[in-house]
């Protein structure tokens, strides 16, 4: 029987005497599927990179096809047959697709000669495994979001891997192309390659898991088939406690709510058309579509990124024209992006400047100077409210786990009170007690009287959060639902064929 391709035994990590691991032991067979699961901070990141060489163990042994290894470098990881994909891509920006797809394997294979025709041929084999189109000619820091994916995927399936761990691969993928890399996943299964796949979106451990490890505050606390696992005690085993699914975080809208919203036939050429909403005090709104139906284009175009060229928009009965990100704030309209990290943060900075950028003005006095006094208090405000994980304000950013990043940037936006706010993708790379918790956030955010846009292909999360869903299709709104006359199949089916 031919050993692990990777083994950990006993394994621990510490920083700075703080122990992101303890006792881990893992061991990943030829051409398994093994999801790793767990909250942010729960260790997964940290085990990743010892399996990549990129952090050493404090304690316990690191085998590689059955030879247990007394240091193990990242070259050393790569030309065992390792790939990572990591949650930023690692992409290089001022390469091409086809340059950075062919990288890994020329620096695992130690290839002198550059060939680009060579470097082509692999980029749009390794694309075409997974039935995406990316011109390889483009260089990667002009790419959106989820193209960059596809190109990072793409780099790890370009090269000789025995083991690809995919540390949440589908943040940034529609329905389709989630079918398709899961596709992709279980064909290299049948070649047999191994995939560590982290996931926090239960319905794809399910669907593509052979087994299914969880880690907790540093610690396994389960390790069995996928099959005995149901979808209470994966959240269980991932949180210590029971987090309930089906039920609706928001209440009824009041029938005599007024309109805040009012969209008429707006347009904007090559991106959307037609468009027609209301949306009342109270109520939210999804939106849903495929990449390219125009949902986010939409988006932007409400918050003044991409003006539309026709029809009209009115916040609370007044006509306005969302011709600048100014003209909507003035209009009382926030958005929080989908990649919170380069559009919605500044990571370098502190929590507190992050939060209280956005009503800088309100807190500057007579003479133009800011109150240090009332910003500490404003940003703390919010940080309680919102229950940011924080010793303290003054901490970059960038130190925070993603859940409490995306309650950053909600407390942005929250601090400046909109009529209007729009959420694209609110919960992506959020784990799973965050989820629930920004979900029921806005519910009370609706009870109090806000209209919400959310925007996601994430069908579970718009049926637990939405009074009504529409489906977006090639810039138009093809259909909208009462949340309560359409279930999670039909919309998930709708949403495959649209």
């Amino acid at each position: 029987m031919a050993a692990p391709i990777v083994a950990l035994a006993d394994v621990g990590k510490d920083f700075a005497g703080v122990r992101a691991l303890h006792g881990v032991d893992l061991s990943i067979e030829p051409g398994e599927i093994c999801c790793l699961c767990g909250e942010n901070g729960s260790g997964k990141s940290t085990l990743i990179k010892i399996i990549a060489g990129v952090h050493a163990p404090t304690t316990g042994t690191v085998a590689l096809d059955g030879e247990t290894r007394d240091s193990l470098s990242p070259t050393d990881s790569l030309r065992a047959g390792v790939r990572v994909i990591y949650q930023d891509f690692s992409l290089f920006p001022n390469l091409t697709v086809a340059e950075n797809i062919a990288f890994t394997r020329e620096v695992a294979g130690r290839i002198g000669f550059v060939s680009r025709a060579r470097q082509r041929a692999a980029a749009q084999e390794a694309l075409g495994r997974m039935n995406v189109d990316v011109d390889v000619d483009r260089l990667a820091g002009d790419l959106n979001m989820v193209d960059r994916q596809l190109v990072a995927i793409a780099s790890a399936l370009a090269s000789e891997a025995r083991l690809i761990i995919m540390d949440e691969p589908t943040t940034a993928l529609s329905q389709r192309e989630v079918a398709a890399l899961l596709d992709v996943v279980k064909s290299l299964k049948a070649d047999g390659v191994s995939t560590l796949f982290v996931s926090h979106k239960l319905d794809e451990v399910a669907e593509i898991s052979d087994r299914t490890v969880v880690l907790r505050n540093g610690e396994k606390t389960a390790d069995r088939p996928a099959a005995e696992f149901d979808r209470e005690a994966l959240v269980a085993a991932m949180t210590g406690r029971t987090v309930e699914y089906g039920t609706l975080s928001v209440g009824p809208v009041a029938a005599d709510a007024p309109v805040v919203l009012d969209v008429a036939s707006l347009g904007r050429a090559d991106s959307f058309d037609g468009v027609n909403l209301t949306l009342r005090a109270g109520e939210v709104l999804g939106i849903t579509g495929l990449l390219g139906s125009g949902r986010n284009d939409l988006a932007l175009s409400l918050f003044g990124l991409l003006p539309a060229d026709t029809g009209t928009v009115a916040v609370d009965g007044r006509r306005v024209q969302l011709r600048s990100v100014q003209d909507a704030l003035d209009a009382g309209i926030g958005l929080v992006p989908e990649d919170r990290l380069t559009e919605g943060l500044f990571l370098d900075h502190s929590i507190g400047d992050n939060i209280v950028i956005r009503t800088i003005d309100k807190l500057t006095g007579a003479l133009g100077f800011t109150s240090p006094t009332k910003m500490k208090d404003a940003a703390w405000r919010w940080v309680d409210e919102l229950s940011v994980k924080t010793p303290t304000i003054s901490q970059p950013v960038s130190t925070l786990s993603g859940g409490n990043q995306q309650r950053v940037v909600l407390a942005k936006w929250l601090s400046a009170e909109p009529r209007v706010l729009i959420l694209c993708g609110p919960t992506v790379g959020v784990d799973i007690g965050s989820k629930r918790q920004i979900l029921d956030l806005l519910g009370t955010l609706a009870a109090a009287g806000m209209a919400i846009i959310v925007i996601s292909d994430d069908v579970p999360e718009l049926l637990d959060v939405c009074h009504s869903i529409a489906l977006m299709s090639e810039g138009r709104i093809e259909q909208r639902f009462d949340r309560a006359a359409i279930t999670e199949a039909e919309l998930n089916t709708l949403l495959m064929s649209a």
